[in-house]
This record gives C-alpha cells, structure tokens and sequence, in this order.
C-alpha cells in the first residue's frame, strides 16, 4: 500500500554535499518519516527522524551536519548531508511509521547508495 522511493545518492569526496529526497505515494502528514543507514556488515542504525509536528532527532555522529525535513504537500522528506566523511558510506533508507489497531508498521525504501571517498 506504502511506497517509498528515494533519490540523490551517488559518489562525493570528504568535504562534499548531497541531498537525499524520498517520495511516498500517499499523503504523509500525520506519520512519522525517517532516515536510516546500514554500512556493509552493520546493522540499519537510525540517521534522523521527525514528527508530523516536525520535531526532529539526530544520531550523534551527525550532529550539526545533517538536516531532516519534510514537505507534506509533496508527501516527500529530505535529508541535507554537508560536510560529509567516508564513515557516513552507506546505503541510506527512508522509513515511514504507520498507525495499526496493534501499534505502528513500519515501512520501508529500497535504499540509495551514498560513498564519500577520495
């Protein structure tokens, strides 16, 4: 029922910029979104979220570099990545919290592939 389609990935150096969108296919004003990452070997770790009142959370690591928002009527959220480092490699999944009769289902992108090498 959910899609969601992200964008913006490819290669940057250290130092550099990108901005990842995703897309969903129905509205998404009353969810929760979010941005997470999985490295090769690691588990998805949460990047950053924000509310439907666009409260937002960011991992440590990604403080003060990165910037989550979202725009509801183009049901897309956008992550802002500066100052980039070879640590923030990674396949880079935008996620969508829904309300259930048991609690929430959580859905998923397929991912877009972000390297920051020299």
């Amino acid at each position: 029922q959910v899609q969601l389609v992200e964008s913006g990935g490819g290669l940057v150096q250290p130092g550099g910029s990108l901005r990842l969108s995703c897309a969903a296919s129905g509205s998404i004003t009353i969810n929760p979104m979010g941005w997470y990452r999985q490295a090769p070997g690691k588990e998805r770790a949460l990047v950053a979220s924000i509310t439907s009142r666009e409260i937002t959370n960011y991992a440590d690591s990604v403080k003060g570099r990165f910037t989550i928002s979202r725009d509801n009527a183009k049901s897309t959220v956008y992550l802002q990545m500066n100052t980039l480092k070879p640590e923030d490699t990674a396949v880079y999944y935008c996620n969508l919290r829904a309300p259930t009769g048991r609690g929430w289902q959580d859905y998923w992108g397929k991912g877009t592939l972000v390297t920051v090498s020299s």
